[in-house]
């Protein structure tokens, strides 16, 4: 009976964490709202090559490769079951892709795609917050969809695209 009477003395306490401020009080709300991972881009200097490894090396469901011209890239999907992976290759001599390429001669990654319920309010916030938009209005995307870049110096180094859910 002493060592059980120690044990419940010293036990530590547990605490609780208030529940009447939550954690979403601090940021403001939306006239949008962010929605999943779309997908990650990759820029490859060899598309067949690293659709050959996502598909026989490592066994992913892989597209077939969709010229995009307004864009200046060639992409190629790769299914993951929970978001996908957009192969990237140039698509004539102004594409962003060569240019990112000759910067990084065996390819990495581009960008990164999130969805969003509301591209064009998502816009004008984002312009109301200082974040730059790499064009005036949104274009048509891989997915059919309206797409929009923002600036990569204002999302700490990372070039982010949102898509029209």
């Amino acid at each position: 009976s002493g060592l059980l009477t120690r044990l419940q003395t010293s036990a530590p306490t547990v605490r609780t964490l208030s529940s009447s401020k939550s954690f979403s009080q601090n940021i403001p709300s939306c006239l949008w709202k962010l929605g999943q991972l779309n997908h990650v881009a990759i820029a490859v200097p060899d598309l067949e090559k690293a659709q050959s490894l996502y598909r026989d090396v490592l066994g992913a469901q892989v597209s077939k490769t969709v010229a995009l011209p307004e864009h200046g890239v060639y992409t190629v999907f790769v299914e993951l079951g929970n978001t996908k992976l957009e192969l990237l290759h140039p698509l004539g001599e102004k594409s962003p892709i060569a240019s990112f390429l000759q910067k990084n001669k065996t390819g990495g990654m581009h960008h990164i795609c999130i969805e969003v319920d509301d591209i064009k309010a998502a816009m004008t916030e984002l312009k109301k917050k200082q974040i730059r938009i790499l064009s005036e209005e949104p274009k048509i995307g891989a997915h059919g969809k309206p797409v929009i870049f923002l600036h990569p110096k204002d999302c700490h180094g990372v070039l982010v695209e949102l898509e029209q859910a």
